[in-house]
């Protein structure tokens, strides 16, 4: 059908900044085969819930390299037939009727592409709104679903067995239409729209308020605190924490780019984070650092300021003067964001640990696998009262930014990645297996963007050491939402002797669960939840 020009009628359904939905009067006899377009005419609207007489050439539009195509009319000519068209009934997305089967998903969404939906109140959101209006719920059902494990607050973890496990999303342009909410937030009142497929994924696109009742997320603390013997290490992302109020003449894209993290209090969140919800740990290894201005293009890669910032604010807090340290990356040589010399780096009580001199690496700065991403940071620290030491391996391994949408015609949700984040994983065990040989003791924590199941870290964990996420019940595992899957992206591996010596291991919830209010900057302190290690530095008794 693609390149032909066609002649159809049908009723506008919804409109989008490119274009509006025309649906067919009566559902096709195929149930697998929309019944309703696209059509794209950036410069005329279409009056809702008119019937319409469109006529054009079919294109299947691809957003992306691998991306789904869409057929769309690429509108030529229109003509009004009736003011106020016949009423068309939305299908219903319901527990019973959306299949869990990723290949009979794939045609039963097909079949809806561009197809006026509807959603019914009491289901349940299982991510935080964004800054772009964009929902996902669970269709709540009456029987627990088999793969599904839900969490105390009503969200949803990864089914490992079925990572390509479809829950309905919808998107809200109208901004002062879309509410924040939280995950564990009830939809109060119907959504209906046109199902459309955009950024790899298929959302309602929804013109019209909503009613929501707001789940409040508790502000929790760790049971874990410091203890004369022991090490307690922080796991914190500082989603691209900077001191810098960016130009916007000096980033490479001005509407990401420009952020004022300490005005929007981001700096105060965290050290709050550290102080009262972390118990001020010994430790804190810190992931996606900024250097000192921000995402601009230069090259300046020290961050001195975005750590004096942070240390300033848990001394206010607590009386506690941290220390930092890090080694800085080259310019544009570790990924993130253009122009933030982004970096793995801690920050330590001087009062509880010292760091062994010249201990302070990088692993892998050589190696082809860590080219574009960033090194792990290795730094050795002695525990004051029992004079061990403790090698803290900190990383963030390749992300999974390129990774194929669940909905790609070919290998979906492939990850082209993966191998990278495996052989850098093999190379921190090849690390390891020295320290273990040598025996030194080590915890490796940071942003792995794998989950406890992978590949990437059967290869760090292997047989010799112990990932401490799994002394978690599974529903505590996790870290990180990604379109409503809850699951385990920082880990903390020890060897075995260091896992039975008494290790515990916490994940304080919170950012992962919280809304942002769309149309605004985000104000977020992490895309992740804290976490926090306790590991005893004494020696076992024989």
């Amino acid at each position: 059908m693609a390149g032909q020009t066609v002649t159809v009628q049908g009723v506008a359904t919804g409109e989008s900044r490119h274009g509006f939905f025309v649906q067919n009067v009566r559902r096709g006899p195929d149930p697998r085969v929309s019944d309703a377009l696209f059509a794209f005419s950036p410069k005329w609207p279409a009056p809702l819930g008119a019937l319409l007489e469109i006529s054009g050439e079919v294109v299947d539009f691809v957003r992306q390299e691998n991306g789904k195509p869409v057929a769309q009319i690429k509108l030529e000519n229109v003509r009004v037939l009736k003011k106020r068209g016949p009423e068309i009934k939305p299908f219903e997305l319901t527990a019973d009727n959306v299949p869990g089967d990723p290949a009979e998903l794939a045609v039963f969404l097909n079949g809806l592409e561009s197809m006026l939906v509807s959603i019914g109140a009491g289901q349940t959101f299982i991510a935080p709104s964004n800054p772009f209006g964009d929902y996902v719920l669970i269709l709540d059902a009456e029987k627990p679903v088999e793969g599904v494990t839900r969490t105390e607050q009503g969200g949803v973890l990864v089914d490992h067995d079925n990572p390509l496990r479809w829950y309905p999303g919808f998107r809200i342009s109208n901004y002062a239409q879309a509410p924040r909410v939280n995950v564990g937030s009830k939809l109060l009142s119907r959504v209906t729209g046109p199902l459309n497929y955009r950024v790899e994924a298929y959302q309602v696109k929804v013109s019209h308020p909503i009613r929501v009742g707001i789940s409040d997320i508790p502000q929790t603390t760790s049971r874990l605190r410091p203890e004369a013997g022991y090490l307690t290490i922080m796991t914190m992302n500082g989603f691209n924490l900077d001191m810098h109020v960016e130009s916007p003449s000096r980033v490479q894209n001005p509407g990401q780019d420009v952020d004022d993290d300490w005005g929007d209090g981001r700096f105060h969140t965290l050290a709050f984070a550290v102080v009262k919800q972390a118990n001020v740990p010994d430790i804190v290894a810190l992931q996606e650092i900024q250097d000192n201005d921000g995402a601009e293009m230069s090259l300046v890669v020290d961050a001195s300021s975005t750590y004096r910032g942070l240390v300033k604010t848990i001394r206010e807090l607590s009386g506690v003067e941290y220390r930092w340290v890090d080694i800085p990356p080259v310019v544009g040589a570790d990924g993130g964001q253009p122009g933030g010399s982004i970096r793995n780096g801690y920050l330590y009580n001087p009062g509880r640990v010292e760091i062994v001199k010249d201990s302070t690496r990088l692993i892998g700065a050589d190696e082809t696998v860590f080219e574009g991403s960033r090194k792990p940071l290795v730094v050795y620290f002695r525990e004051k009262t029992t004079s061990h030491d403790l090698a803290c391996i900190n990383v963030h391994l390749a992300s999974k930014r390129h990774q194929h949408s669940i909905f790609a015609p070919e290998k979906p949700g492939f990850d082209a990645r993966l191998p990278i984040r495996v052989r850098q994983a093999q190379i921190i065990e090849e690390q390891l297996s020295v320290m273990r040989a040598q025996g030194l003791d080590y915890y490796v924590t940071g942003d792995f963007n794998d989950t406890e199941e992978s590949e990437t870290l059967a290869a760090v964990v292997g047989i010799e050491n112990v990932n401490l996420v799994k002394l978690l019940a599974p529903e505590q595992r996790y870290d990180y939402n990604h379109r409503g899957k809850l699951q385990v992206l920082m880990h903390g591996i020890v060897p075995k002797r260091l896992a039975e010596n008494h290790a515990e291991y916490d994940i304080i919830h919170g950012n992962e669960l919280l809304g942002i209010q769309p149309g605004k900057p985000t104000d977020k302190p992490s895309d992740h939840a804290y976490v926090l290690a306790k590991i005893n530095m004494q020696k076992p008794v024989p």
